[in-house]
């Protein structure tokens, strides 16, 4: 079964890799996270004489590294959906899901594959992102528990951003209408998760509150981003990934089903 995911998933990136899109999406990330990461480096160098003054400044990973991260954050918001488009809407359009459905794969094989094709490129994304604050590393002294912190946080956002692509993409078969789906949703659920969850709260419903935190993966990101690893936050975030998954081989099921 895992060699089976495997195949799958190397399949993935091999056709990413060879579509000018994946490219595109890559350069114009690291051009964002780059230009980023560099302005706060050089605005932290600009009041890095007034932090010395502080009986204990922030250094380089509270006011470089964990913006710089916010940024990928941000950025993964509109790249996942266009990585991701394509998983399965171009297979069903293309008529090839067929072939793949009736081969002898199972459909969680198939549709953990393509999860884990799509989370590699992203977390080859994250790892340049965390090339650049240790690229400082003899300079400055990092704070490594935050940059940790800040990778596993960002890593688990990937995964709930592609996991919730990907079921977007098994609705249609239309490449365009996935990306702008899986977007939407994404959208939605940075800014309506939130406000749900203080609404719900305010009103006393405590574990409502506390569910809509499951569909709120930047809220999710929140604790990760000053440096704490919030076991509830991990939680909400491997639930909302592993349910997206679910649904995703429910809505294949029911199409390999129907033809």
């Amino acid at each position: 079964g895992s060699l089976m995911i495997f195949t799958i998933a190397s399949k993935e990136l091999k056709t990413l890799f060879a579509s000018p899109l994946a490219w595109v999406v890559l350069t114009l990330t690291q051009i964002v996270t780059g230009y980023g990461f560099l302005k706060r480096l050089d605005d932290f160098m600009q009041i890095q004489p007034q932090l010395l003054r502080l009986p204990s400044p922030p250094g380089v990973t509270e006011l470089v590294a964990a913006p710089t991260f916010a940024t990928v954050a941000g950025v993964l918001l509109f790249a996942v959906p266009v990585l991701a488009m394509r998983l399965v809407s171009e297979e069903r359009r293309n008529q090839t899901m067929v072939l793949l459905t009736s081969a002898p794969v199972s459909i969680t094989e198939i549709v953990l594959g393509k999860f884990f094709g799509i989370l590699l490129i992203l977390l080859f994304i994250i790892v340049l992102a965390l090339l650049m604050p240790l690229s400082l590393a003899g300079a400055t002294r990092l704070d490594y528990g935050m940059l940790l912190s800040l990778t596993a946080g960002l890593a688990l956002l990937a995964a709930s951003f592609a996991a919730v692509s990907l079921y977007v993409s098994c609705l249609t078969v239309h490449p365009t209408a996935a990306a702008i789906g899986a977007f939407s949703t994404l959208l939605a659920m940075a800014f309506m998760g939130d406000a749900a969850g203080d609404g719900l709260r305010a009103r006393g419903w405590h574990l409502p509150a506390a569910l809509a935190q499951v569909l709120s993966p930047f809220k999710n990101f929140q604790p990760f981003g000053s440096g704490l690893i919030d076991t509830y936050a991990i939680a909400c975030s491997l639930l909302l990934t592993c349910a997206s998954l679910v649904l995703a081989i429910r809505r294949l099921d029911a199409i390999r089903l129907t033809g």
